[in-house]
């Protein structure tokens, strides 16, 4: 087995501190800088760390078995003339264009406040924006504020029924896009979107509040999460699929 540096290592290290697993480092590694090192290895490497007193086992994220609530869906009124998932064009799904959206909120401390995140499927580009108030105005503005500027990539967007989409046909009208609605009780078929979410919490987690959230804070979080390699594209990140380049990120 090749000796691996004292230099590498410490590379590895500072990787896991940006929130990297062992295994998008093993990829990337591999993929950007030609360097073999499992993940296995980056495991036992943590491993040791922890034995003689450090704390790189703290950044691996937490792996505890959960059961989603896909089941639980909160009764909201019934939003007009929307386009079911049922007529999403093929080729969405195929994950074969850029510029097919998932759209999402989620809530802060005692439901004041909220975060907006948008997902762009074949990518898994983020984008997020926070809203003061969970209406349908607040909501659909974000919406556009956000796609605005990438608007030449915004072909759908895909949403769950909650009344905070009701502004659903000024969104698509603003931004020329196709807007569809999942089933109810089907957050599967927001999936890519309800994953990022899943990252997400890792910075704002249930019942963090809000209001103490600054777009600094989002700004960063937004970096960590675009320019973390993912297995799925083959260990390249988010922000090279989206804009067609390609960024050094060991050396």
């Amino acid at each position: 087995m090749p000796r691996i540096t004292v230099q590498m290592w410490a590379l590895v290290a500072r990787l896991l501190k940006r929130d990297w697993s062992p295994e998008q480092i093993s990829g990337r590694l591999k993929k950007e800088q030609q360097v073999c090192i499992s993940h296995e290895r980056i495991y036992q490497y943590i491993l040791k760390d922890k034995w003689a007193g450090g704390d790189l086992y703290r950044q691996l994220r937490c792996q505890k078995e959960r059961r989603k609530r896909y089941g639980r869906y909160e009764r909201r009124g019934q939003l007009l003339n929307c386009t079911s998932i049922e007529e999403l064009p093929t080729l969405v799904n195929r994950r074969k264009r850029l510029g097919d959206w998932e759209v999402d909120t989620l809530i802060g401390k005692r439901h004041k406040q909220a975060m907006l995140s948008l997902t762009e499927r074949m990518s898994r580009f983020t984008l997020l924006g926070k809203v003061s108030h969970r209406t349908a105005p607040a909501v659909g503005n974000q919406i556009h504020r956000l796609l605005l500027p990438v608007s030449d990539k915004v072909y759908t967007l895909t949403s769950d029924h909650g009344k905070e989409f009701a502004c659903h046909e000024q969104v698509a009208e603003s931004l020329n896009l196709k807007f569809y609605f999942a089933h109810p009780y089907a957050a599967w078929e927001r999936g890519t979107n309800e994953n990022t979410n899943g990252l997400i919490r890792q910075y704002f987690p249930k019942k963090h509040d809000f209001q103490e959230v600054t777009q600094k804070d989002i700004r960063q979080v937004m970096r960590w999460l675009n320019f973390r390699p993912r297995k799925t594209l083959r260990f390249k990140i988010p922000f090279e699929v989206f804009f067609h380049v390609a960024v050094a990120l060991t050396t």
